[in-house]
């Protein structure tokens, strides 16, 4: 199948068409969680964001390593070196071990993740695990003359690399600018007087007496910086160059920033030929994130239980919401577009079923079809534009429901294309689906069915009280049966 997929590249600020480095094999690195709490809202976007970009490739027919990390160490509360690791916060304050908080959470985001219906990722490397790779590019970063050893610390030196590299290429951070605002804010901290500069970042840091996670080095006891971390993880499994780095906007800088130049410090090339950002979450305008203290967990939206909340919200009612805008446009959380996702959804659910009960013709009184698809791959070709995808959709709905109402005509290959867009595009790369698979919707199936064929009976025995009254009780609780030549169907209203 020809790609013809184009990409927006954060890094040269245009869309690109999309050329693996080694067809068909596409190496894809999305920055993963800081394993230190439940999974909000905004760790969904970029994820679901992801996972329908690699299911797209795959229909394309390239052949995806997808590799997402586990930050369980070196992420500290300030992206300058500063306060104290999110993990080991959150551990002393529990009473726990460090990794029961990192198996807790990335239990609970694999959970929140399936959901989601997100496929597994290929490969989900650890920082812990990966200590010794880290070590050793920092090794090499310290060869090459970009880091330099403060007492038991390693730190980046900046100015240095910006002497014959474009540090802040990626972002558009100015590094005058960097320096200069950081001489303004200059503050007394612990460990800052060790840089020479206070934009140097560190890829090693000393562990204080009451650090709980800490490794051996060449420079002492302590523990990695977060940056170096996806670096050493990302040439580990996907090699010096790859084609896709991920993640939310708000790792632009500092973090892809950095890693784009570890790596380059270290391997004197680009790491990633194309990098991609998701826009944020916003709650009442303000972005959504732990930090800010006004994320409301995923697990909150799916019982309900939160003040900011009117009910409860199905996996599959956040996942369209998310898909209706693009990617890269901010996303302002509320009820009532959380509600409109789900009727939205649910319409396109009850449509489906309806494409095989289509009485076809030999001739279609319907223009095209076929554009239908088209505008649909046109529109995920055109940087994951799923917005237009799902519009294209509710038009084969009107189609289908017309169609199978005998207000229009389609031919065969018209069915065969509703069912193409529903299984290839809807199912399969946006990744929706009913969620019919648990017990309490087969048990509601059931009792449903045993319920139309009890009317039935009524009113083949001429108990056509029993029969309007089983209709009017249902329709009181929300529940709808409509009279059809093939029999009696029902949905919720």
């Amino acid at each position: 199948m020809e790609i013809n997929l184009h990409i927006y590249n954060s890094l040269s600020r245009q869309k690109e068409k999309f050329i693996p480095i080694n067809p068909p094999y596409v190496g894809m690195y999305v920055c993963g969680p800081t394993v230190y709490g439940p999974p909000h809202l905004g760790h969904a976007r970029p994820y679901i964001t992801f996972d329908v970009l690699r299911r797209y490739l795959e229909y394309l027919g390239l052949k995806v390593r997808y590799v997402r990390n586990i930050t369980d160490v070196g992420h500290l509360e300030n992206d300058l070196d500063e306060g104290e690791d999110k993990i080991a916060k959150k551990a002393r304050l529990e009473q726990l071990e460090p990794m029961e908080v990192v198996e807790l959470y990335t239990r609970q985001f694999h959970e929140a993740m399936h959901l989601l219906n997100n496929k597994p990722v290929s490969i989900e490397p650890r920082a812990s695990g990966h200590i010794i790779e880290q070590i050793e590019m920092i090794e090499q970063i310290i060869k090459n003359g970009y880091a330099y050893v403060s007492n038991g610390s390693v730190y980046f030196d900046v100015e240095k690399y910006a002497q014959s590299n474009a540090y802040g290429e990626l972002s558009g951070r100015v590094l005058e600018e960097l320096i200069a605002g950081a001489g303004e804010a200059r503050r007394t901290l612990d460990g800052q007087d060790e840089k020479r500069n206070r934009a140097d970042f560190a890829l090693w840091k000393k562990a204080s007496p009451e650090h709980i996670m800490r490794w051996n080095s060449p420079w002492s006891v302590g523990f990695p910086g977060w940056h170096i971390e996806c670096s050493a993880m990302g040439t580990k499994y996907l090699g010096e160059t790859f084609d896709i780095h991920g993640g939310g906007m708000d790792l632009l800088f500092p973090h892809h920033e950095a890693e784009i130049a570890q790596s380059k410090a270290c391997h004197h090339k680009a790491p990633v030929k194309y990098w991609m950002h998701c826009n944020m979450i916003t709650i009442e305008g303000q972005k959504m994130g732990k930090s800010l203290g006004n994320f409301i967990n995923l697990e909150q939206f799916f019982t309900g239980s939160h003040p900011k909340l009117t009910q409860a919200y199905s996996p599959m009612a956040i996942r369209f919401f998310m898909l209706q805008a693009h990617y890269r446009s901010t996303l302002d959380f509320s009820n009532e577009g959380l509600q409109a996702a789900e009727k939205a959804l649910q319409k396109i659910l009850q449509a489906y079923p309806l494409i095989h009960k289509i009485k076809v013709s030999d001739n279609s009184n319907h223009n095209n079809i076929q554009k239908l698809l088209d505008n649909c791959l046109e529109a995920l070709n055109d940087d994951l534009n799923t917005a237009i995808v799902l519009s294209n959709i509710f038009e084969a709905v009107r189609i289908i429901n017309s169609a199978y109402n005998e207000q229009l005509q389609i031919t065969q290959t018209d069915k065969d294309i509703l069912q193409k867009i529903f299984d290839d595009i809807f199912f399969g790369i946006l990744g929706l689906c009913g969620q019919t698979e648990n017990n309490t919707d087969n048990i509601s199936n059931e009792l449903m069915s045993l319920i139309i064929e009890l009317r039935k009976e009524a009113k083949d025995n001429k108990n056509y009280a029993l029969s309007d009254s089983i209709r009017n009780k249902l329709n009181a609780i929300g529940i709808e049966l409509k009279d059809t030549k093939e029999g009696t169907e029902w949905k919720k209203i």
